[in-house]
């Protein structure tokens, strides 16, 4: 196979910290090349260098034989590179047809929108990427979008495609019908960038996996001759734990109570259906449950984010039913919301203010109303120095973090004041085996010093290993409640699935 990006030497300094340090790079022609590394370890940077979005300070891009010095994205994309940014640039409002052809619209004297809509039909049905071209984007599901997003790749003739961390929002049916589409693009002559957290997708889709840490290449390894832990190993630098061992489990008393809650949307649609459980001191109580089933509406219930149609949620014995999310903050209760930039930050917020966000008004922090600066960024340093926040620098705002390291500002400010009950949505999304490992401890040792964790996760890993007991929830029901040690996958997998299963014969009633 020959090259058809070769990446030379590439170097990168913005202040206080070199993203890309003599980076080299080959993807072949053909072929799924994996980019693993911590958050911080300057993928999405060299990405956005790739891409155009960046210009290194030193080093040099070869694309398909010919060396490149792109002035923008605009370039990159006439020369055939296409990027699938995380976070994913679409306007809600516009078709499916008009965000693919944007900027680059099939023209008669106007707008031809039947010409257009003909076109990316013709697309999306030779790629295996069918979607209705008419459709509102604000209307699809996030793995819908997603295709979107590699159409729009498609419709600009993009011979090589980046996908940044392209699995991080999507459901485990989502991200197996994505491999699908991955494998038959490279089919069809495709190169793809696949950046991604996870060792097992690395190894599942790719061919080969460059492994960066800290800025730099540190090993290219075919895929069939490698392992999770050597790859962990890699990304961090050192013997990393990949699976968590748990102290015994010694339950106290019952510190959050959810009686028969109901809750509906603003169309009066239900969307938790007469939920009951007990989350008791010393555990930690999984959700598991395919996206969409009524995990984010019985979390923002609890969370008093949303109104309740009916039901009683106690904390201690109190009612805190109609308790505020302020009032629920002061009761001990901490919180790390599903969407990080959406409802975790304020994003043009220094991470030092977000660090600060549920207690600005206390007196520690706040004095007549004005901010004290000084226990701000005593606080912030503590904590950057603590979660490994990268880069370091408390005064960057939080828009200029990657995803991961986001992440890890809020987990700073819910787990570090020792909340009584940490609920906990998706803690560990977009972050890296090392990061992981760290939340997990973090978790486990609050659950270890008494206080009650609601775990609530896409990943059945997750769910299995951190879990004491585990609930499923299907359509807005809670199926059932397992015991988190002898649970198996089978079993969670009928419940998420709607089906009831008979705990000594294991067939579906």
């Amino acid at each position: 196979m020959s090259a058809i990006l070769e990446v030379k030497n590439i170097t990168k300094v913005f202040p206080k910290v070199v993203a890309n340090d003599n980076v080299n790079l080959t993807v072949e022609k053909g072929e799924i090349h994996a980019i693993l590394g911590e958050n911080g370890a300057g993928k999405s940077t060299l990405m956005n260098i790739i891409y155009g979005l960046y210009k290194p300070d030193s080093g040099k891009l070869i694309f398909d034989g010919e060396e490149l010095n792109l002035s923008g994205p605009h370039e990159a994309i006439e020369k055939g590179i296409g990027m699938v940014h995380q976070h994913f640039m679409l306007i809600p409002v516009l078709t499916v047809a008009e965000n693919i052809v944007l900027g680059a619209e099939p023209k008669g004297i106007t707008y031809d929108r039947k010409k257009a809509n003909e076109l990316i039909r013709e697309i999306s049905q030779k790629y295996h990427l069918e979607i209705d071209p008419e459709a509102k984007v604000k209307d699809l599901s996030v793995g819908l979008q997603q295709r979107v997003e590699i159409l729009k790749a498609f419709y600009r003739k993009a011979k090589l495609l980046i996908l940044d961390e392209p699995t991080a929002m999507l459901t485990p049916q989502e991200t197996e019908k994505l491999f699908e589409i991955m494998r038959e693009l490279v089919k069809q002559g495709m190169s793809i960038i696949f950046i991604s957290h996870k060792l097992e997708e690395v190894l599942e889709i790719s061919d080969r996996v460059t492994v960066m840490r800290r800025g730099k290449t540190v090993g290219t390894l075919n895929t069939k001759e490698t392992n999770e832990q050597e790859l962990a190993n890699l990304m961090v630098g050192r013997e990393v734990v990949l699976r968590i061992e748990k102290s015994e489990y010694k339950p106290g008393n019952v510190v959050l109570s959810v009686k028969n809650l109901n809750v509906v949307d603003q169309q009066n649609v239900p969307k938790v259906k007469d939920v009951s459980f007990d989350i008791r001191e010393g555990e930690i109580f999984g959700l598991a449950g395919i996206d969409g089933n009524g995990q984010l509406e019985l979390v923002e219930a609890i969370m008093g984010l949303r109104p309740k149609k009916s039901g009683t949620i106690l904390f201690y014995g109190k009612d805190v039913t109609n308790f505020s999310t302020r009032q629920l903050y002061r009761e001990g209760i901490s919180y790390i919301p599903q969407d990080r930039q959406t409802d975790g930050l304020v994003l043009d917020f220094t991470v030092a203010e977000n660090l600060i966000l549920r207690e600005y008004k206390d007196s520690t922090y706040s004095r007549y109303g004005v901010i004290q600066y000084k226990k701000v960024y005593e606080n912030a340093e503590k904590k950057v120095k603590e979660f490994d926040i990268r880069p370091p620098e408390y005064m960057l705002k939080a828009r200029n973090l990657s995803g991961g390291n986001q992440q890890k500002v809020i987990l700073a400010r819910e787990v570090g004041y020792n909340p009584k009950l940490l609920i906990a949505v998706q803690p560990t999304r977009g972050m890296d085996v090392g990061a992981i490992e760290y939340i997990h401890k973090r978790i486990l040792e609050l659950r270890d010093k008494g206080a009650a964790v609601f775990l609530v996760s896409l990943e059945l890993e997750e769910i299995m290993s951190l879990s004491d007991r585990i609930g499923v929830i299907y359509n807005g029901q809670l199926m059932d409640v397992l015991d988190g040690k002898t649970a198996t996958r089978e079993q969670i997998g009928m419940l998420m699935a709607g089906s009831r299963f008979d705990k000594t014969t294991l067939e579906a009633r």
